[in-house]
């Protein structure tokens, strides 16, 4: 059962819990829809006087098209046990495979309608701020250019976090 939890209550190391534990950010599109991803790229903090979570997330990933049309996700972080949703829902496109049947994830609809999962241990939902792209131009550490081989640039989304919820 989740308990809303106050912001001010709630206490992550983000480098550990979006860097080496990985979230999954599951986004929603007005018609309902939705697709998960795994994302160890991320943060949390304040922009614009606002509690905010940002995302990255590339165009050829399946959630891009969910994160840009829709204005509302859901961050998911799971506990240990549950790693192989994150490497499986990581591994595999939405555009390929019902990933959250194959994961025998539970799906919970929030009043603001994102969709979050019974299997998550906090989730924090989100409402769209902002839509930006990384671009090439921006980068004053060109060595960081490796991570795009491809040149396929992260999307930018920034959001207010609008709620945190968490099991005791």
């Amino acid at each position: 059962m989740f308990e809303k939890t106050e912001i001010s209550d709630f206490y992550v190391n983000p480098f550990d819990k979006i860097g080496k534990e990985w979230m999954l950010i599951n986004a929603s599109k007005p018609d309902g829809s939705y697709n998960p991803m795994t994302a160890s790229w991320g943060g949390l903090g304040v922009l614009w006087n606002r509690n905010v979570c940002f995302c990255f997330i590339r165009d050829s990933r399946h959630t891009d098209a969910f994160a840009r049309e829709g204005e509302v996700a859901a961050i998911c972080f799971f506990d240990g046990e549950n790693r192989s949703i994150l490497n499986y829902c990581g591994r595999y496109s939405g555009r390929d495979t019902d990933k959250v049947a194959d994961c025998k994830l539970t799906p919970i609809t929030h009043p603001s309608g994102a969709v979050y999962f019974e299997e998550a241990k906090e989730v924090i939902v989100v409402k769209k701020l902002y839509t930006g792209k990384i671009e090439e131009s921006g980068f004053n550490d060109r060595g960081l250019l490796k991570n795009y081989a491809d040149n396929d640039y992260h999307n930018v989304y920034v959001y207010e976090i609008i709620q945190i919820l968490s099991k005791k």
